[in-house]
This record gives C-alpha cells, structure tokens and sequence, in this order.
C-alpha cells in the first residue's frame, strides 16, 4: 500500500493532477474489491486443507499468474474500447447489474463451496489429482504416474477466481479513468494497468492482515455493489455528465463517493459488529444470572 500510494505521488509530480487522482481512485476500487476476494481465498484454503506454512507460497505464485492475466485481459478490453467506445456504454449495464446482484445476494458468495466450482471440477476431470499437498509440492510422482497436488489446485483456483473479480473491476476502473480523450490515452492505460497491478501485488499481505478479521465487514459488498451502481450509472449518463461537469471535478466526486461508501460501510459493519457482539455478551449474562 506504501509503495502504490508513492507511485500516486509519483505520478502527480510527473503527470499531474487529473491522472493521479484517477489512479488513486482506481486504486481504492480494486483494493476495496480485493477484500471481498480474500472471503473466497479464505474458503479456497480451508476446503483443501492448506497448511499455514504454505500460505505465503501459494499466495504469491497465484498472484503473479493472476497479474499476467490481467494484463491480457486489460490489454484487450482497453484496445477494444479504444476502437468501439460504445462498449463504455454495454460496461456500464454490465456494472449496474452486477452492483445490483451483489447488493442483494451477498450471502451467495458466503455458500461458495470450492471443491463444487467449475475450475475445479474442470481440473479434476482432465488432470491426475492427487488427494494431498504433497508435502508442500506441487506435482508427485505415485505409481509411475505424475499427479499434481492439492497445491496446484490452489493456485489454479486462486488465478481463476481473482480473474472472474477482475470481469468487474476492470470496467470499473474504465469507468473511472478518461479513455476517451485521444491525446490523453497513453496516461489513461498507465493508470488502469497500475492501478490493478498495484492491488494485486498487495493481495498477499492483505491477506495476513485481514484474514481473522475480514468476517467483520459485513457490509463492505454492499458499499462495493453501491460505487460498482455509481459508475455505471456515470458510464451511461456520460455525454450528459460532460455538458455540466469537466473531466477534472468528475474525477474528485468519484473519488469522494468510492471513499465515503467504504468508509461508511466499513465503519457501519464494525458498529453492528460490535452492537451484536454486546448482546451476545448480554444474554450470556442473563443466562448466567438465571
């Protein structure tokens, strides 16, 4: 996080305001999202039985094959955009519903049962699995027969599942930045790449950091699917936003709304949290008393 709020400063000083601001932006979008991928990762480790030695290896590896597939799914989206901006305006729908559907099934995301998913059935039906993690490798020879580990299918799983995440953070973060602007869009493709990158490298140490607590924000999805709504909504309304608004003043009310919705809704979790918490401790005293 240190390290992709240096590159905000850096890239202030060397491109300005408007791109920096873009960049900050996009940034919190995907880190707030990538908080929400730490729930599935969290159930993608105890469903296989990784051990905790393994977290950081596993992790890491998943990482850096999710950041290549992202760059290939940013490189393609953002050309595809650059050549037919009307697809802006399919984004937007997409984001509207997909904000929509998250905003109001968010228990569905919590009944994710790993070993049921369509990568993993994929796997076991073309690949040798082997029932075990192979003391920490990857691939084992049993039989004469190479089989691969449970660790594999971690990692596999983790780049698919960071890859299904990135289907709506990607246009989010489009959303987001100007790709309209011809002159300004070199700028607008660093921004997208690194702000993903970015997000995706702190994934790992997110992950210590968060992972007994991430429980808590229960109400983080919502917050996510509210901004998710919000650019959609700023996607489509486009050409009627840029009659009243500069680009510049877009860019401080995105960042503005992305902040207060996850602060609030950061917050409003810990408070119910903490608000269920105490009547838990309540009844337990009641019940002591009785």
């Amino acid at each position: 996080m240190g390290l992709a709020l240096a590159f905000c400063v850096f890239l202030w000083i060397e491109q300005g305001q408007k791109p920096a601001l873009e960049y900050l932006s996009a940034y919190l979008m995907e880190w707030s999202l990538s908080i929400d991928n730490i729930f599935v990762f969290i159930l993608i480790f105890s469903a296989f039985s990784v051990k905790e030695k393994n977290y950081g290896r596993v992790l890491l590896i998943g990482i850096l094959m999710a950041i290549v597939f992202r760059i290939v799914f940013i490189t393609v989206g953002v050309v595809l955009v650059e050549k037919f901006h009307w697809l802006l305006y399919v984004f937007g729908v997409f984001l509207v519903y997909t904000g929509y559907k998250m905003f109001v099934s968010v228990e569905e995301e919590k009944d994710f049962d790993p070993q049921k998913s369509k990568v993993y059935v994929f796997l076991k039906k073309f690949l040798p699995l082997a029932p075990h993690d192979g003391d920490g490798k990857f691939s084992v020879i049993e039989n004469g027969k190479k089989k691969y580990t449970t660790l594999f299918v971690v990692v596999i799983m983790l780049a698919a599942i960071d890859l299904v995440f990135a289907l709506d953070s990607i246009p989010a973060v489009m959303g987001i930045v100007d790709t309209k602007t011809h002159s300004y869009q070199p700028t607008a493709r660093l921004v997208i790449y690194t702000s993903n990158i970015f997000a995706v490298l702190g994934l790992r140490s997110l992950f210590f950091l968060l992972r007994n607590a991430v429980n808590k924000f229960d109400y983080l999805p919502q917050g996510i699917a509210i901004v998710l709504i919000f650019i959609g909504v700023k996607m489509l309304a486009e050409f009627w936003i840029n009659q009243w608004v500069d680009k510049t003043t877009q860019v401080f009310i995105s960042l503005a709304f992305i902040l207060v919705c996850l602060a609030t809704s950061v917050i409003y979790s810990i408070f119910i949290d903490r608000a269920n918490e105490s009547e838990k401790q309540k009844q337990l005293d009641d019940d002591q008393a009785h």
